[in-house]
C-alpha cells in the first residue's frame, strides 16, 4: 500500500488525485475517482451558477460515500464570477477539502480555513508555491510546463521544479503535469512528491462526460501533439493541437497580435459547440504532453489499480533487485 502524506492528510487509500478540469469535472466522473480510492476535485466554475454547484455537490454525495473536493479557479476576468458565493456553496455543502488555483487565493484560503476545510493550492513556480504556503494552505500542487492550461511562463519542467519545490515547501506536495502510468508516479514520489495530480489522464477513462471521438484522438495523439497559445501575451496557454490551434500559433507568430484577433477562434462558446458536436479539429481544448503515454479508455477504477500496481511493481522488483544486484557486487 503506498502511503504518503497526501494519503493520511486528506484521508484517501492511494496518493493519486484528478484535479479541477473546466467542463469535464463533474459528479459522474469525480465520484469514480473518488470510489477508485483518489481524490476527485468538482469544477465550480464549469457550473453556471452557485445554485448549481450546490446540486453538482449533492450529485456527487449520491454517488459516493468516500472524499472529494471542489477546485475553485481564480483568474483575473472583466466580469469576475461571483466568488464568495461560488465559496458558500462548497461550505454549505459540506465539502472538506478545496483545491484553489489562479490570481491572489489568500481571502479564498482564509474563508476556506476558517469553515474548517483543508486548501490544495496548484501553482506553477516554486516561489509561488512557498507564497500559497505562507497563506495558509495545507497542501501544494506544483504543475509543470508538461502541463495541460496554464504552465505559467518559467517553463521549468516537472524534473527540476519538482524536486526545487520539495526542497523549499514544507507541506504535503502533489506532482501535476505529464503523469499518467505507474512510472510517473514512482517518479514523482522520488523527485520529493507526496502523490501525483492527472488531468489530461483522466479526461480519457469511460466516465469522463466528453465526446468519444476527444478520447480516442488523445489516445491517437502523440507527446508532440499540443500547442502553446497566448504565449506572446504571457499567459501560455498548452492545449490539443489542432486546426484552431495551429491558426491561433501563426497570428501570434507574425507579430504585435492582440488578443481581439484571436478571440473568435479561442471563445469559450466556439469550444463548448466543437465539444457538443464532438468536432475535435473546432475549437481549444486544454490537453497536456502526457497525451503521447495514453493508450486505452479504461475505467476510473481500471486506470487508478493499473498506477498503482504499476507502481509497487517498480518499487518492489525493479528498484529493489538493483539494490540487491550492488550489494551483491560490493561483497
Amino acid at each position: 500500500m503506498l502511503k504518503t502524506r497526501f494519503t493520511e492528510a486528506f484521508g484517501v487509500e492511494y496518493p493519486i488525485a484528478q484535479g479541477g478540469m473546466q467542463w469535464v469535472g463533474k459528479a459522474h466522473l469525480v465520484a469514480a475517482v473518488a470510489n477508485a480510492g483518489a481524490l476527485g476535485f468538482v469544477t465550480a466554475l464549469t457550473q453556471p451558477t452557485p445554485e448549481d454547484l450546490a446540486k453538482e455537490i449533492q450529485r456527487t454525495k449520491d454517488l459516493t460515500d468516500k472524499p472529494f473536493g471542489v477546485n475553485l479557479t481564480i483568474l483575473p476576468t472583466i466580469t469576475p464570477p461571483p466568488y464568495a458565493e461560488y465559496r458558500r456553496a462548497i461550505i454549505e455543502g459540506g465539502i472538506k477539502v478545496v483545491e484553489t488555483a489562479g490570481y491572489k487565493p489568500q481571502e479564498h484560503i482564509d474563508d476556506f480555513k476558517a469553515h474548517g476545510i483543508k486548501v490544495i493550492h496548484k501553482c506553477t513556480a516554486v516561489r509561488h508555491a512557498m507564497s500559497a504556503e505562507r497563506m495558509g494552505a495545507d497542501a501544494i500542487s506544483i504543475d509543470g510546463f508538461e502541463c495541460a492550461g496554464h504552465p505559467g511562463e518559467d517553463d521549468i519542467p516537472g524534473l527540476i521544479l519538482i524536486p526545487a519545490a520539495a526542497n523549499k515547501i514544507k507541506v504535503p506536495m502533489l506532482a501535476s503535469g505529464g503523469f499518467g502510468d505507474g512510472r510517473g508516479l514512482v517518479a514523482a514520489l522520488a523527485l520529493g512528491a507526496d502523490g501525483i495530480n492527472m488531468g489530461t489522464r483522466f479526461c480519457v477513462t469511460q466516465e469522463a462526460q466528453i465526446p468519444d471521438s476527444f478520447k480516442q484522438q488523445m489516445v491517437e495523439n502523440d507527446e508532440r501533439a499540443t500547442d502553446l497559445i497566448f504565449r506572446t501575451m504571457h499567459n501560455t496557454a498548452r492545449v490539443m493541437k489542432n486546426k484552431v490551434s495551429q491558426e491561433v500559433v501563426q497570428i501570434e507568430r507574425k507579430g504585435g497580435a492582440e488578443f481581439k484577433d484571436i478571440q473568435h477562434l479561442v471563445a469559450g462558446a466556439r469550444g463548448r459547440a466543437a465539444m457538443e458536436n464532438g468536432d475535435t479539429q473546432d475549437g481549444i481544448w486544454s490537453a497536456g504532453m502526457v497525451q503521447g503515454l495514453i493508450n486505452d479508455v479504461p475505467t476510473v477504477k481500471e486506470l487508478v489499480d493499473r498506477i498503482v500496481a504499476e507502481a509497487e511493481e517498480i518499487i518492489e522488483q525493479r528498484l529493489q533487485s538493483m539494490i540487491s544486484r550492488y550489494a551483491e557486487a560490493a561483497e
